[in-house]
């Protein structure tokens, strides 16, 4: 059986509270940190007046070349450590994608979401 779909993440929604753990996750962010002796990664997004990161675990996608500041395009699985707050993304893909308007991106994000869920009314509706 095949895993179900990646399902898009904003930062700011990634809480080791409301994500499972082993699920499939896309998020996006700004890379502000890399340390390759652990293979981790720290990626940012400014929602509201807050600043909210995301840690991405990099074995996965390494040799890895970063580029601080860039924004980036993570795909992977969700591991959440016992005792941990946060969630960690277990990168599968890591994508540079500096230059992408992040405004239209949160738009399409939130457009996909209303495209599935007007259609899982009407399948549940019929």
């Amino acid at each position: 059986m095949l895993p179900s779909p990646a399902v898009f993440q904003f930062p700011w929604e990634i809480n080791a509270d409301q994500v499972k753990d082993g699920a499939s996750m896309r998020t996006f962010g700004r890379l502000t940190s890399y340390f390759p002796a652990e293979s981790r990664a720290v990626l940012t997004s400014q929602h509201m007046s807050v600043q909210h990161q995301v840690l991405v675990h990099t074995v996965f996608v390494e040799p890895f070349n970063p580029i601080i500041g860039a924004q980036y395009i993570a795909l992977g699985e969700i591991d959440k450590a016992e005792g941990c707050d946060e969630a960690t993304l277990r990168a599968r893909v890591l994508n540079c994608v500096d230059g992408v308007n992040v405004a239209l991106l949160q738009k399409a994000i939130n457009e996909q979401r209303n495209f599935f869920k007007e259609r899982n009314n009407k399948a549940g509706s019929q």
